[in-house]
């Protein structure tokens, strides 16, 4: 009786570890990548301004990461996004250079145009049915020749400084600071910490409440412990430079909303039930054409704001913005571990994936090494993160 209860209590503790094995897994490349870079690098990936670069240039891959997410989960893929973002981009830059139109005006045009390109391509997959790597293909090709076409090959630069500060500037220093150190930016890591503290340890008693498999409290405080130390570290990081980028501040914001809309909501609910099984999600009521429909109108807005972004941080608009933009989004969320047939993938694991993919674009340029190369490097990520994936999801399905 004793043997048995000693293993029964040893399969719970391997359930309890295999939990967040994913998510494990995904943090520790992260942070063997981060560490594999800082040495590549000769230490500089994190110093100096780079800590602020690789938020800000790599923005865009969160942002449209955050709204590929939701596609891919609820079955569909979208190839448009890096070409919507180069036509927003000139229609905004258009909006403020010729049009005279104040910044606020501009940025609630290129909100709406990205809603309502969303919106027509929604049409066509939810209710014509046209299979979305078809209308997203034919997206791509449209908007990136709109944009050819609105900036007529060219460059609009002199954008408004505050519309550029949006991208390239950071908050006021308004707590004043503890030697070269913000202390408004030591303050925001210190509640993101707490924040995160919070939230796991609210999910963790839920599992509890509900006689679920709960990860051996010593992982739990192990996890806790490096993830709000890695935060505060980096936080440092940034308060040593220049303090909080705007961006990172928006980025917050959309990682948290859309964790509450995937996690907490009748329509997050039902993007998960459609991916794992449209035709049972349709038998319970789900409105899938409808949910389809809204799916693409959010990743339109989404990006529209990545658009924002760039178009702010360049400070002019190209037609060449947003090449490969979609790539790199695709595969943060295959890297953050969501499934190829869909119903499957989080915000967390997301915005993970997208800073893998950041801090590969980052230690690549600092490392001088060839923009082709560049690509094949990623391509190979991509390939062995999905690979994974799959070989373990076969392995759980054999035992």
């Amino acid at each position: 009786m004793a043997a048995d209860v000693a293993t029964k209590s040893l399969k719970d503790r391997m359930r309890g570890l295999n939990i967040n094995a994913r998510d494990y897994g995904l943090l520790g490349a992260f942070i063997a990548i981060v560490l594999i870079f800082q040495v590549l690098t000769g230490g500089r990936l994190l110093s100096g301004g780079n800590p602020n670069n690789l938020i800000s240039q790599n923005a865009y891959v969160v942002i449209l990461a955050i709204g590929m997410v939701m596609v891919i989960i609820a079955g569909h893929i979208d190839l448009s996004v890096g070409s919507l973002v180069a036509m927003i981009g000139a229609i905004v830059a258009l909006a403020m250079d010729q049009w005279g139109m104040p910044v606020w005006a501009a940025i609630l045009i290129a909100l709406l145009v990205g809603a309502l390109v969303g919106a027509w391509q929604g049409f066509w997959v939810a209710f014509v049915k046209v299979p979305a790597f078809i209308v997203t293909l034919a997206g791509m090709l449209i908007f990136r020749g709109l944009a050819i076409i609105l900036l007529t090959g060219g460059t609009i630069g002199g954008l408004p400084s505050s519309f550029v500060a949006i991208g390239s500037r950071w908050v006021p220093g308004f707590l004043g600071s503890m030697g070269s150190v913000d202390i408004l930016t030591m303050l925001l890591g210190v509640l993101a910490g707490v924040g995160f503290v919070l939230s796991q340890t609210r999910a963790r008693a839920k599992r509890k409440a509900r006689g679920l498999t709960r990860e051996p409290r010593a992982v739990f405080i192990g996890k806790s412990v490096a993830v709000v130390a890695a935060m505060l570290y980096f936080a440092y990081l940034l308060a040593s430079y220049n303090g909080t980028p705007y961006v990172l501040l928006l980025l917050g914001v959309l990682v948290l909303v859309f964790s509450f809309v995937l996690n907490r909501t009748v329509f997050g609910r039902h993007v998960y039930a459609m991916g794992g099984n449209r035709f049972a999600a349709m038998m319970s009521g789900v409105k899938t054409r409808w949910v389809d429909f809204f799916i693409f109108v959010n990743i339109g807005v989404l990006a529209s704001i990545a658009a924002i972004v760039t178009t702010s941080r360049a400070g002019s608009a190209v037609s060449s913005a947003g090449n490969f933009y979609e790539l790199d989004a695709i595969a943060a969320v295959f890297i953050g571990g969501a499934a190829v047939q869909g119903g499957v993938g989080r915000i967390s694991g997301t915005v993970i994936g997208a800073l893998i993919m950041g801090v590969l674009n980052q230690g690549l340029s600092i490392m001088s090494v060839d923009s082709a190369w560049q690509q094949v490097l990623k391509g190979l990520v991509l390939l062995a993160a999905v690979a994974f994936d799959i070989i373990n999801r076969q392995r759980a399905g054999s035992r």
